[in-house]
């Protein structure tokens, strides 16, 4: 047998030897760079009222076929900071549910554009393609935060009526943000869970054969000190189960700035990224 052939055991050998050592357990897989990533954000519910509740049984099945995070808080109250924050890296100095407010910081939008990647917003009630309103109807622009940056293209904030059918022509990253009933602010749990199952189910068997990711999270609890809250990952590169690792909305951002190479933005770039619940 030729040397070189011999020595390929023991160079796996040391290798794995290596990770193990240095870690613990196996090195955790590379962060993965998805076709597509779509947020959906839902509102003012607790991990406890969400997880294993009879009343949403399809977010339940998505923790069931993804990776759900025990361990998920929000950063703060009331909703409008912590889109900011999961969107920008920082609340920009916004603590209450203002409106309008003008940003000239780089967002997620602004930094996926300036690596050759795109990003779309879809707004359910949104009014019309680049509106600015704070209101109309149920839709509520405190919690569309693309609409505050002045880098950000207005031609990226749509309605969800513009959500594609062919999901092989969504941007790299979107944001699905329900109305005040559907996402479950103002309507009843199990409202937004059939709303999401309605519109996001065909994505998410979509996603599995196609590279891609979907993540539902919460902007905050209910209104508790803890802001415990449901984050969930489903897609092909995923390993199904329970994670507890503590998270909150700048691990989440971290990750997605990771995954396409991206700056970090704010308090980003102290946030660890989430590197174990990959294939």
């Amino acid at each position: 047998m030729h040397t070189s052939a011999r020595l390929i055991p023991y160079v796996t050998i040391t290798i794995l030897s290596l990770a193990l050592s240095l870690t613990g357990q196996i090195a955790p897989a590379a962060i993965p760079k998805p076709e597509h990533v779509i947020l959906v954000m839902e509102e003012n519910h607790g991990y406890s009222q969400i997880i294993a509740s009879s009343k949403a049984p399809y977010i339940n099945t998505l923790a069931s076929v993804g990776a759900l995070f025990t361990n998920s808080y929000a950063i703060t109250h009331p909703s409008q900071p912590n889109y900011l924050e999961l969107f920008s890296g920082s609340n920009q100095g916004i603590t209450d549910d203002s409106c309008p407010h003008t940003f000239s910081v780089p967002s997620l939008e602004s930094e996926l554009i300036a690596a050759t990647k795109t990003f779309r917003g879809y707004s359910e009630g949104l009014p019309a393609v680049g509106a600015t309103v704070c209101t109309s109807g149920l839709y509520a622009r405190k919690h569309v935060p693309w609409t505050d940056f002045s880098k950000d293209l207005t031609s990226d904030n749509l309605p969800f009526t513009s959500f594609p059918t062919n999901y092989s022509k969504l941007p790299t990253v979107a944001w699905v943000i329900p109305n005040l009933d559907d996402d479950m602010h103002n309507g009843t749990i199990q409202q937004g869970d059939t709303w999401l199952q309605g519109h996001l189910l065909g994505y998410v068997n979509w996603a599995m054969k196609n590279n891609s990711l979907l993540i539902v999270t919460f902007d905050e609890d209910q209104g508790t000190t803890t802001n415990h809250i449901a984050t969930i990952f489903v897609g092909p590169m995923v390993k199904p189960g329970k994670y507890s690792e503590k998270i909150n909305h700048y691990n989440v951002l971290r990750t997605i700035e990771d995954m396409y190479g991206l700056s970090h933005l704010g308090n980003s770039s102290n946030a660890t990224p989430i590197t174990d619940v990959w294939q």
